[in-house]
């Protein structure tokens, strides 16, 4: 509008020519002659009227016929919107809500034109609020497609992913490639995102991941247990962003793209058989990246985050966090819980409780409202029990019932050869109560199975001496005890062939 006005004050206030006029406003002579034969429709002169606003004039020289909802009618945009919106599932297209405008109004707009109107209103409606960055507030975390590995020994290619940290103010990078979005990778890139930066935010921002939120809400989501004791760990903060919201993690979407057109793209062409290999190269780009002055900045990442977003910074522990699992168990009659295919004892007083398990590649802490009662080193032997003689009860007080004998009486109900099956198992454990489950399971196969035919599988498994339930299950399942093992026979040792030793004295 300044360039429409000043063309029409040069021309009528000062009778410069079209040519003069264009030199003077620095535009072409054709515009200046389409601002004068607007100008002159609309039945606009120099000086102009007074009060008259800019949004008035422009009105009156912009505005066309054709564009008058007397002459076409201009289509509803927010009934269009609300349409595209409530009916996602089927992908209505603006192709469709424009045949429905032509049946309503068929001396209306055409589809090209139909579109511009309701883009341009669309468009109106794209506002982003800027977001303000405290130095040393947070940390965005995300992840990316990475560069693909070359399998040594197949050749085929093998997929990665792109880890990126980015601070909000300083925009220092971090950038590794791992596996997978997987908890171990996700953790431990954000182990060596901290140690690269020296010091940690007051917040991280991730994605709704699995590895970071197990169930994603827009007003309390659930932090991943793992990740949530990580946060404990370096005394940070997780500020998840909203569903369906990558506005909230503007920044780490940015590093994302930066990091693959300054780190990825360089080493398209180079072959990598290896992950150390690949972190190898892209470690020395992004020292490269981290130190490109920015443009308005006239500062690097790295100035700008020594200088400023370090100082704000909280620092690290004097140890790296240890990976964990969380798991939650039962505990079991025997005062056990079962933890990856192994059994630990826990007070027997905390029977039928369900407790927290958080468990290292060293240890097993296991936890009960949040007060540690057991801790033991982890064991990797299946099916075996590790158990402290100061977690057993002196006296099964409320649990009496559950004894060795009475193991025995309750499977004589089924036969003797039950009970003798289970005896054995009892007094092949350490402790008998390491027994009980296997017997509970024995006891409860008659709701499943006959009680002769579990007599018939008990007498199998003690011939040949299968103390386990799992071996019990198995013969009835596969329906051995139906069979008789017949003992194997022995070959003659008289043949004519044979010699014997007569043939050699």
């Amino acid at each position: 509008m300044r360039k429409a006005k000043e063309v029409i004050r040069l021309t009528y206030g000062f009778g410069l020519s079209q040519r003069q006029v264009a030199r003077t406003c620095g535009v072409a002579r054709s515009s200046v002659a389409d601002y004068l034969a607007r100008a002159e429709r609309a039945g606009i002169s120099w000086p102009l009227p007074d009060g008259i606003s800019d949004q008035e004039i422009e009105k009156k020289l912009f505005s066309s016929a054709s564009e008058s909802p007397g002459k076409r009618p201009l289509p509803d945009c927010a009934y269009i919107q609300q349409e595209l919106r409530r009916h996602k599932k089927y992908n209505l297209t603006l192709d469709l809500l424009w045949q429905e405008y032509k049946q309503i109004h068929p001396d209306g707009y055409q589809y090209s034109q139909f579109c511009v109107y309701y883009r341009r209103w669309r468009k109106k409606l794209d506002y982003s609020m800027r977001q303000e960055h405290v130095w040393g507030e947070k940390l965005f975390v995300d992840y990316g497609e990475g560069l693909n590995l070359v399998d040594p020994k197949t050749g085929e290619p093998v997929k990665t992913q792109l880890f990126v940290a980015v601070w909000g103010a300083s925009n220092y990078t971090y950038a590794e490639a791992t596996l997978t979005q997987q908890l171990p990778d996700w953790i431990g890139s954000h182990i060596r995102a901290f140690e690269y930066f020296g010091c940690v935010p007051q917040a991280v921002v991730p994605d709704c991941l699995k590895s970071a939120v197990t169930r994603a809400c827009l007003y309390e989501p659930d932090i991943n247990p793992t990740y949530a004791d990580l946060a404990e760990h370096y005394n940070v903060a997780v500020f998840p962003a909203r569903p369906r919201k990558p506005k909230d993690k503007a920044k780490v979407e940015t590093g994302v793209l930066i990091a693959k057109r300054w780190i990825l793209a360089v080493l398209r062409h180079r072959t990598f058989y290896t992950l150390k290999e690949l972190n190898q190269a892209m470690a020395e780009l992004l020292e490269q990246l981290n130190s490109r002055l920015l443009r308005k900045m006239k500062k690097s990442r790295r100035e700008l985050f020594e200088s400023f977003e370090r100082p704000q910074s909280g620092s690290l522990p004097q140890t790296a966090y240890e990976y964990a699992d969380w798991k939650n168990p039962r505990v079991n009659i025997d005062y056990h819980i079962e933890v990856d295919h192994h059994y630990y004892s826990v007070p027997y007083g905390l029977l039928g409780a369900k407790l927290s398990v958080r468990l290292t590649a060293r240890t097993v802490e296991v936890l009960h409202k949040g007060a540690r009662v057991a801790c033991h080193p982890r064991s990797y032997d299946p099916h075996k029990y590790t158990t402290l003689k100061e977690h057993m009860p002196l006296a099964h007080q409320k649990y009496l019932e559950w004894t060795p004998s009475r193991m025995i009486q309750r499977a004589a109900r089924i036969g003797p050869a039950t009970a003798q099956f289970v005896e054995a198992i009892l007094l092949s454990r350490r402790y008998p109560e390491h027994g009980y489950r296997s017997c509970l399971g024995i006891v409860r196969l008659e709701k499943h199975y006959p009680r002769e035919r579990i007599e018939a599988a008990a007498n199998r498994a003690l011939t040949f001496n299968s103390l386990s339930y799992r071996s019990l299950k198995s013969i009835l399942a596969k329906g051995l005890d139906r069979f008789t093992e017949e003992p194997p026979k022995t070959p003659s040792l008289f043949h004519e062939n044979i010699r014997g030793d007569s043939y050699y004295h």
